[in-house]
C-alpha cells in the first residue's frame, strides 16, 4: 500500500470510519479490499461521494477506509465525515464550502438507552383502565 497523503477519523451512530486518502484515481477500498460498489448500496454511495463532489475534487484520491460498527447507514455517513475532514487537512481552503454544507460536523445523535418498566426507550406498557 502506498503512503497515505493524510488520515482522518468520522463518526456517526456507534459506526467508526478511518479514512486514508492517497494520490490516486478516485477508487476506494473500504475494509481491505470491497469497492465502494460492492459495499454500499447507491443512495448511501452517493452520501459517501458528496463532499468530493462539492469541492471539484472527484477522481483526484483514491480512499481506503476501514469501517466498522452500526449498519450502513451510520457507516456512509462516518465514512462522509471521515473524507471531509481529510479533504480540509490536505487543503484548508476547502473548509467554508465543506462547512456550509454541514459536513464537518458529527452528528451525534445516537440510540437512547431502554429504561427498566417500558417497552422501549420511551414507550410505556399499554395503560389498561379495567
Amino acid at each position: 500500500m502506498t503512503q497515505p497523503l493524510v488520515q482522518a477519523t468520522g463518526r456517526r451512530k456507534s459506526s467508526v470510519a478511518r479514512v486514508r486518502l492517497v494520490d490516486g484515481t478516485g477508487s476506494f477500498l473500504i475494509n481491505g479490499g470491497r469497492s465502494l460498489d460492492d459495499y454500499f448500496p447507491k443512495a448511501y454511495r452517493m452520501r459517501v461521494e458528496e463532499p468530493f463532489e462539492l469541492v471539484d475534487y472527484a477522481g483526484r484520491y483514491d480512499v481506503h477506509a476501514t469501517v466498522h460498527g452500526g449498519g450502513l447507514t451510520g457507516q456512509s455517513d462516518a465514512l462522509r465525515l471521515g473524507i471531509a475532514r481529510a479533504l480540509v487537512a490536505i487543503d484548508d481552503e476547502l473548509r467554508p464550502a465543506l462547512k456550509k454544507a454541514g459536513m464537518l460536523r458529527r452528528d451525534d445523535r445516537k440510540v437512547e438507552r431502554k429504561k427498566y418498566g417500558l417497552r422501549k426507550a420511551r414507550r410505556a406498557p399499554q395503560f389498561t383502565k379495567r
